[in-house]
């Protein structure tokens, strides 16, 4: 099974909305942008590969969903004699296949070894082939507290699970094997993984859309401790607690219908819109959270309004003790969606990740949805990994107010901050559609629909200096995409459930690897 798989991909074109503060300039480089006084240089696109789409890890299940989230070991990273580089790289993939419903996949981590190996001169006339290599390594498979594996299968409307120590958990019950065979069904905490930050003592910070929650799993995969959010972001319905993003299970009606009533929370973080971003700062010391879209009481049920979402920072030097510290409004960017009504625009751009910096800002990578491969339009308009800054921002933790149940930092119906709230300094910085780039290594945004258009779904970051010995200005910024499992070859179950997704699509697991200049 240690095969070496090769990995890339990348994107084009984009529109942004910045913070008075920011400054972006047109220079021999593809970007630069200024944020608060830090000045961020786009220099190149340095990298491409990919994961084939029927790869398997050792359990026997697709390598599928690889880009939800990354974590690249610091530590790890070589500058080999030959120019290339060697690393680890950690990879995230979230529920498993569930483009037809969702089904019992055990949560899991992947571990790769990597070879990246710069091509400079590679141009549009003369393009380089994949210059990024993956290795699998290893997969780690997330369990409860109890020892019992976690479930992809979509929380329950109602009801939790209590562990000593413990805050009440999510709960997903299941018939039968959970995958439409047969079994004795059981009960499992359901984890929709996103976020995820590698300590080193080796265990895991995941972040969960289905909470959404935080958890920490040990080097084993067994759940160490879960963080539970203020009450303004835990989903209720009918006036209780509703952990369910209506994401029926594939063995009912192969997932048609909604499992749940209301289908949307009628207050909270709405269905698929929980803690997408996850980073924890060099020491390890400081997590941040930030869900993917606003709550549904500041906007978040729909595009045009869903732009002011919240990040929480929660000191965690002790790992089993974290304390909640402070939470912020970020504003997500606007763009013009080119195939909806312009009544529908614009649109804000949900976040799939986040990345502090040892500056104090963070990057987010913001994108549009339903363009790329095997996706209805092949253009995106908006896939970024901007920067965002707290300075000036207000601490609505500190301020008070605004975290108890349908407790709003946005009208509900506009989206619009209320007055007293300053939000996150927002700036436009890297595009990942621009084809004189993303050409220079074969690969395009827009156009065919082939195996070289850019997938969908970008949702990671990870960033290594150029000079392992000297971290200085320089950096590469890698992305994977999430491909849904997408596959017409694929596994689930173990390798008992073999698949093939009714879109039609093979869909690899691309990487984009960016060289860019940090500076003050």
């Amino acid at each position: 099974m240690n095969k070496l798989l090769v990995t890339f991909s990348l994107a084009a074109g984009a529109i942004a909305a910045c913070k008075p503060k920011s400054t972006t300039v047109a220079s021999s480089t593809v970007n630069t942008t200024t944020c608060n006084g830090v000045k961020y240089v786009y220099e190149e696109l340095a990298g491409y590969g990919y994961v084939v789409t029927n790869a398997v890890d050792k359990f026997g299940d697709t390598l599928g969903g690889l880009g939800s989230s990354i974590h690249l070991d610091r530590g790890a990273w070589k500058k080999l004699d030959n120019g290339s580089y060697s690393g680890v790289l950690w990879s995230l993939p979230d529920r498993g296949w569930n483009t037809e419903g969702t089904l019992n996949f055990n949560p899991r981590v992947h571990k790769f070894n990597i070879v990246f190996t710069p091509q400079p001169n590679a141009t549009v006339d003369n393009p380089s082939g994949p210059n990024l290599y993956f290795e699998y390594l290893d997969t780690i498979l997330f369990s409860g507290p109890d020892g019992t594996p976690c479930t992809g299968l979509d929380a329950d409307a109602t009801g939790n699970v209590s562990y000593s120590g413990f805050p009440d958990l999510p709960i997903a019950t299941y018939t039968g094997d959970g995958f439409g065979g047969d079994g004795s069904g059981g009960k499992r905490i359901p984890v929709d993984s996103e976020g995820l930050y590698v300590n080193n003592d080796s265990s895991f910070w995941v972040s969960d859309e289905y909470g959404p929650y935080i958890y920490l799993f040990g080097s084993d995969g067994k759940m160490l401790t879960a963080i539970r959010p203020n009450d303004a972001i835990i989903p209720i319905r009918n006036d209780s607690v509703s952990f369910s993003a209506d994401s029926p299970p594939r063995y009912i009606n192969n997932g048609e219908g909604d499992d749940v009533d209301p289908a949307d929370p009628d207050s909270g973080r709405d269905n698929n819109h929980g803690f997408e971003g996850l980073t924890v700062s060099e020491d390890g010391k400081t997590l941040w959270v930030l869900l993917q879209a606003a709550t549904v009481q500041d906007g978040g049920l729909e595009k045009q309004t869903m732009r002011n979402t919240r990040m929480l920072k929660y000191d965690v030097s002790d790992r089993l003790s974290p304390v909640y510290e402070g939470e912020w409004v970020v504003p997500l960017p606007l763009y013009n969606d080119p195939t909806a009504k312009a009544s529908k625009n614009p649109k804000a751009a949900a976040q799939s990740e986040i990345h502090a910096l040892d500056n104090g800002q963070f990057f987010v990578l913001s994108r549009d949805s339903g363009a790329g491969h095997g996706a209805d339009s092949t253009l995106s308009v908006y896939r970024q990994i901007d920067v965002f800054d707290l300075s000036d921002a207000t601490d609505i933790k500190a301020a008070g107010g605004y975290d108890c149940v349908g407790c709003n930092v946005a009208k509900q119906k506009s989206g619009d901050l209320k007055d007293k709230i300053t939000a996150a300094t927002y700036c436009s910085f890297l595009d990942f559609n621009v084809n004189s780039q993303l050409n220079r290594f074969g690969v395009h945004n827009g156009g065919d629909q082939d195996q070289y258009l850019l997938n969908e779904k970008w949702e990671s970051i990870g960033m290594v200096p150029v000079d392992p010995n000297n971290s200085n200005e320089e950096y590469y910024v890698f992305s994977l995409s999430d491909n849904d499992f997408i596959t017409q070859d694929g596994f689930m179950n173990g390798g008992k459930l073999p698949y093939a997704d009714s879109s039609g699509y093979n869909l690899d697991s691309q990487a984009l690897v960016f060289k860019i200049q940090i500076s003050t």
